[in-house]
């Protein structure tokens, strides 16, 4: 299994007109290229291009004799340029929008060759790149699995995108206060009650919940550095894929949503599923079930292997 990282050089004008040398950074798991279907994996907000393996973020979906096998498929996944993984960063980092990163993946796909993949799948801000990257080469893929995200960024998460801007741009432990609000809303007031039930530690003078959120600020502020997360808030802000293009999209399509998800709500992806279908025969809604809001995808383990097992 091939896991190393891998080198695309790119010359890269954005929308915004700026110029940039992109070093493009991917990794490949499974087979090698053209020798079995591929499967391009987009990675959520704090992911990267690291999606199976010991330490594979995805670990429990891909992988061998996983639901998306690499005995069977090549799995491919790029990292956004400036998320930090491969040490590049952007410092303006508002040039660039989903639409960008979506045009610098399929720049990358042509550099490898690769016409037409098997399937893409994307959770939360990679399934906003991937709408993205479908609506400008509609016949790219087979299957289109855009998991706990929509083809849009809606008011109610451009606005908590908004909150974590100004944390951000606060000169008091930014990244870890933007984290501890993020949280907030990748899980639900039921998830954090039923976890917690207001349970007191002594020792630390302050409740369970709050202990657990700074932990977590901390957590991602030694992982992550402040740059590459003002850049994934700024593309998680602004997706918006043109909508008269999703129609024509040749992909066969399965929408998953979460019930309970506060930042991509099931409502709005099931919303766009009925209009979908009133123009293509192939496109399907799935929800899964939980308590734990957007991070389901991260945590609902079993249904989402059920789901994909019955679409791959």
């Amino acid at each position: 299994m091939k896991t190393e990282l891998n080198y695309i050089n790119l010359s890269y004008q954005t929308h915004s007109q700026k110029e940039y040398h992109i070093p493009l950074t991917y990794q490949i798991f499974g087979p090698d290229l053209f020798s079995a279907p591929i499967i391009l994996v987009n990675h959520a907000l704090t992911g990267n291009s690291n999606v199976s393996g010991e330490k594979g973020w995805w670990k429990q979906l891909i992988g061998e004799n996983q639901v998306i096998d690499t005995k069977k498929y090549t799995v491919l996944c790029f990292n956004i340029p400036g998320n930090g993984f491969d040490d590049f960063l952007i410092d303006e980092y508002e040039d660039f929008t989903p639409s960008d990163i979506a045009e610098i993946f399929l720049k990358g796909l042509e550099a490898l060759h690769i016409k037409n993949l098997y399937a893409i799948i994307g959770g939360s801000l990679g399934g906003g790149v991937a709408w993205e990257m479908l609506a400008r080469q509609p016949q790219l893929a087979e299957i289109f699995i855009p998991i706990a995200c929509d083809f849009k960024t809606h008011d109610w998460l451009h606005a908590q995108c908004l909150v974590q801007k100004f944390l951000l741009d606060g000169n008091d432990e930014p990244l870890q206060k933007a984290r501890i609000h993020a949280m907030l809303c990748y899980r639900t007031p039921q998830s954090l009650n039923d976890r917690f039930q207001n349970r007191y530690d002594p020792e630390k003078q302050r409740l369970e919940s709050e202990d657990w959120l700074v932990y977590h600020g901390n957590s991602l502020n030694e992982r992550f550095s402040l740059k590459a997360y003002k850049l994934m808030n700024h593309l998680l802000m602004n997706i918006d894929t043109e909508e008269q293009q999703l129609e024509k999209i040749d992909a066969r399509m399965h929408l998953i949503a979460v019930d309970t998800d506060l930042f991509f709500p099931a409502s709005e992806i099931r919303m766009c599923f009925e209009q979908l279908k009133e123009k293509k025969k192939e496109v399907f809604y799935h929800e899964i079930q939980s308590i734990h809001g957007h991070d389901a995808f991260l945590m609902e383990y079993k249904q989402l292997n059920t789901i994909i097992k019955n679409i791959l």
